[in-house]
C-alpha cells in the first residue's frame, strides 16, 4: 500500500478540514444573509453543455473523458460558474431575475499553474443572474468582501479590472495590431505599446492605487470616452468597507476569460495568491440569446494552505466518571467533547485542551 496520489492533488486532514468546513460555511451564511440560496450541482457534465454556457468562456481547462454508459464526452467541471449558468437558464429559466445563487464544492482542473500547483481546489461563490448594472456589482462586490470578513479575513485589498477595455477603445484597429498591442499591455511593456499607438500608454500608467489610477484615466485621451464607465466603477468601489486596500489595473486580463465591462481580484495579506475572483459576464442560453450576471468565487485552499484562515481546536475531554448531563450542556454551548472509553483514556491522546471536572471545563 502506498499514501501517494497524483500530482496536483492532496489529503486535508484533521483539525485543517474541519477549518474549511467552518470556513465554507461562514462564506455561505454570509450570502444567505443578502438572499444567495445555495445550489449544489454535479462534479460531472457533458462537456459539450460546459464549453457553451458562458460567453468567451468554457471547460478549456477541463479533464474529458467518454462516458461508459450514454458514450457521450462528459468533462469533471474546472469551474463551477458555467454550471450556476445552466441552472439558472434550464432549471430555473423561469425564476422571476435576478435570481441569487451560492455555491461550494471541488474543482479539478487539468494543468497546475506554478503559483497555484494544486490541480483539485475547493471554490465557493455567489452568481447574481439577471443583472450586471452598478447596482447588482455593488452588491456581488460587498458580499465577497463581506464573506471573506465573516470567515476572519482582516488584510483584504481588491484589484479592479476592466476586461474589455482595450476591445471598447481599439475599434477597428487591425487584428495583427491589437494582438501586439494586447501582449504588450499584459507585459506592461511601454515601449511596444508606443511602437503601435502612444495613445494607448495611458492605460499602462493608470495602474496602481485606485483614487490616483481612476483619477489618470480620467485626465487621458480616453477619459471623455470612458466617462460613464469610470463613474460607474467609482461607484462600486465607494461600498467597499472602509479599511480594505484598493487598486485598479485596467488592462489585466488574466484569469478573466469570459468576464465583460467588470473584473475584480481579491488578496488577502500573507497569502501569494489571489484569494477570490468576479466580475461581469454573460450567460448563453440554448436559444443563443444571452443574460446578464455578475459573480465571485473564493479559492478557500488558497487561505488554508498560507495558514491564514482561522484553526480552531478546542477539545474538551470527558472521563469516565463524568456527569454526562454536564457534557450535554457544554455541548449545546458550543463545546466540542471526546468521551474518554475506558480508563486509561487521557486528553493528551485525544487532543484535548481542557478537560470536564466538577468544577467545570479546566485547561488540561
Amino acid at each position: 500500500m502506498t499514501g501517494l496520489l497524483p500530482e496536483g492533488f492532496h489529503d486535508r486532514l484533521p483539525p485543517f478540514a474541519d477549518a474549511a468546513t467552518r470556513l465554507e460555511r461562514r462564506v455561505l451564511d454570509a450570502a444567505f444573509r443578502h438572499g444567495y440560496e445555495q445550489v449544489d450541482p454535479p462534479l460531472v457534465e457533458f462537456e459539450a453543455a460546459l464549453q457553451r454556457r458562458l460567453k468567451a468562456g468554457g471547460a478549456r481547462d477541463s479533464v474529458r473523458f467518454v462516458d461508459p454508459v450514454s458514450q457521450s464526452t462528459l468533462a469533471i467541471r474546472p469551474d463551477i460558474t458555467a454550471q450556476i449558468g445552466r441552472i439558472a437558464a434550464t432549471r430555473m429559466a423561469h425564476h422571476p431575475r435576478p435570481v441569487r445563487l451560492s455555491y461550494a464544492g471541488p474543482v479539478v482542473r487539468l494543468r497546475a499553474s506554478q503559483l497555484r500547483p494544486e490541480r483539485a481546489q475547493r471554490q465557493i461563490g455567489c452568481e447574481l443572474i439577471g443583472r450586471d448594472t452598478i447596482a447588482a456589482a455593488r452588491e456581488v462586490v460587498t458580499v465577497a468582501v463581506e464573506a471573506l470578513q465573516a470567515a476572519g479575513m482582516t488584510g483584504l485589498s481588491i484589484d479592479f479590472t476592466l476586461p474589455d477595455l482595450l476591445a471598447e477603445l481599439a475599434g477597428d484597429m487591425p487584428a495583427e495590431r491589437l494582438t501586439a498591442l494586447r501582449q504588450s499591455l499584459d507585459g506592461k511593456d511601454a515601449a511596444g505599446v508606443a511602437a503601435v499607438d502612444p495613445g494607448f500608454l495611458p492605460l499602462i500608467e493608470a495602474a496602481g492605487p485606485f483614487d490616483a489610477a481612476l483619477a489618470r484615466l480620467r485626465d487621458s485621451v480616453h477619459g471623455a470616452v470612458l466617462a460613464t464607465r469610470l463613474d460607474g466603477l467609482a461607484e462600486i468601489a465607494a461600498a467597499v468597507p472602509t479599511g480594505v486596500a484598493m487598486t485598479l489595473d485596467p488592462t489585466e486580463r488574466h484569469g478573466f476569460e469570459y468576464q465583460s465591462w467588470l473584473g475584480f481580484s481579491l488578496f488577502q495579506v500573507g497569502v501569494p495568491v489571489e484569494v477570490g475572483r468576479g466580475g461581469s459576464y454573460a450567460i448563453v442560453h440554448d436559444d443563443g440569446t444571452e443574460e446578464p450576471a455578475v459573480g465571485f468565487s473564493l479559492f478557500a485552499d488558497a487561505l488554508l494552505d498560507a495558514g491564514v484562515g482561522p484553526v480552531e481546536r478546542r477539545r474538551l475531554f470527558v472521563p469516565v466518571d463524568a456527569d454526562p448531563t454536564a457534557a450535554a450542556a457544554l455541548r449545546a454551548a458550543g463545546w466540542v467533547t471526546v468521551a474518554a472509553l475506558d480508563e486509561q483514556d487521557s486528553p493528551a491522546a485525544q487532543l484535548c485542551t481542557h478537560v470536564l471536572t466538577s468544577e467545570g471545563p479546566e485547561p488540561a
